[in-house]
């Protein structure tokens, strides 16, 4: 007989109940099936946990539930991590707040690091994770881990380097993937600049779409093939304190749709590039002012909220802003000003989102923007702090 350990399922009647629901009942049923089900998945990781460290403990997980081999010792390692070195990230998917695909994030990010180093970092990132997607975690323990392990952040970034590599994987149907691994920075110029191609080409009646065109357009310059539109100079956008420009301190920057990297390499970049001054508010870390050569306003703006969002405003969406548009959250037609407490950036489809009925936009005079859904319920987006606070 199995044991039930006092377990029991949703009363079967539920399920047919579903249809007769309004929208808000919906949202909150699916909000409290997912925190039932990250409290069980919690018992779960703590029984394998506590079955020891032997080599075998993943087969035996395995065969009792069915795993593969890899799905077994991942989620055997997950459930040590949890239990040893990240007690507040283990404690937050107890009380349901946490799934384990987002824990997974913690643990994979901080596996890098000493037991101490990684319970400063799971102390660090309590209360932020629970209210993020799983990108948004791993990009917040990768900016702490970079800051707790400044000189191991900096190592590994050099040791990742010898990664670097080409790849061609044959696909069906006449097609393949070229896969190229390299770093950030020269990544995202070789994108920035084939997304600048495509989209004048596109702005030039070109019907082809921007996903076909930023693949021709890849194919072109790596072909030699000249392009009808010459190609603009490619922009990346590094955010680093001015402390760590001049060299006196070594804190991480960021890289704009990347994350962190080591202060070394920040400096290596401006080096060769346009500086603008960010004033940022000494105890919030939030931008306040853009430095501006510029004698129009309106670019002034444009520089600051770019400066201050970063990536989509949206939740979830981590589109760099530069690809983004400007939207005005309270519309210019109702009396909206354009200054940077009205303005936010928006990819195109969550721009249009915001005009479909029941979704309401609207920015505090903090600059927490507010959206709510069709269901009436609210939820807020604060742009990560550009430097730490004081």
């Amino acid at each position: 007989m199995t044991v039930n350990w006092g377990f029991s399922g949703p009363d079967p009647e539920l399920y047919d109940r579903i249809a007769e629901l309004d929208r808000d009942d919906k949202i909150s049923l699916l909000a409290a099936a997912e925190a039932y089900s990250n409290a069980y998945q919690a018992v779960k990781l703590a029984v394998m946990a506590a079955l020891g460290d032997a080599d075998s403990v993943a087969k035996e997980v395995a065969l009792e539930l069915h795993y593969g081999a890899r799905q077994a010792e991942g989620q055997v390692s997950l459930a040590r991590d949890l239990a040893r070195r990240l007690p507040s990230t283990f404690e937050a998917m107890r009380r349901g707040a946490l799934d384990p695909y987002r824990a997974s994030k913690v643990a994979d990010q901080t596996s890098v690091l000493t037991d101490e180093q990684a319970r400063e970092v799971d102390a660090q990132v309590a209360g932020k994770v629970t209210t993020r997607d799983a990108t948004s975690v791993r990009r917040l323990v990768n900016r702490t881990v970079a800051r707790v392990d400044p000189d191991g952040h900096a190592r590994r970034c050099e040791e990742r380097k010898r990664s670097r590599k080409v790849q061609l994987c044959h696909e069906d149907e006449g097609m393949a993937t070229l896969y190229a691994y390299l770093p950030a920075e020269i990544a995202t110029t070789i994108y920035t600049r084939v997304d600048r191609v495509a989209r004048r080409l596109r702005s030039n009646g070109e019907e082809r779409t921007l996903d076909e065109l930023r693949a021709d357009v890849f194919s072109d310059l790596c072909l030699g093939i000249a392009r009808p539109v010459e190609p603009p100079r490619a922009e990346v956008f590094v955010y680093l304190d001015f402390l760590t420009w001049t060299g006196l301190r070594n804190e991480p920057a960021e890289l704009a749709g990347h994350g962190p990297i080591p202060a070394g390499l920040a400096r290596e970049i401006a080096q060769n590039a346009t500086i603008r001054r960010v004033i940022t508010d000494p105890m919030t870390g939030t931008p306040i002012d853009v430095g501006r050569h510029r004698y129009r306003p309106s670019a002034a703006t444009k520089e600051l909220v770019q400066v201050r969002d970063r990536e989509c405003r949206i939740p979830g969406c981590h589109r760099p802003v530069q690809a983004c548009d400007l939207d005005h959250v309270k519309p210019w037609a109702q009396g909206g000003g354009t200054d940077h407490g009205n303005l936010c950036g928006l990819c195109r489809r969550d721009h249009r989102l915001k005009d479909e009925p029941g979704w309401h936009h609207r920015m505090t005079e903090t600059g927490v923007l507010e959206i709510t859904t069709p269901a009436g319920r609210t939820y807020r987006s604060q742009p990560e702090p550009l430097t730490t606070a004081a």
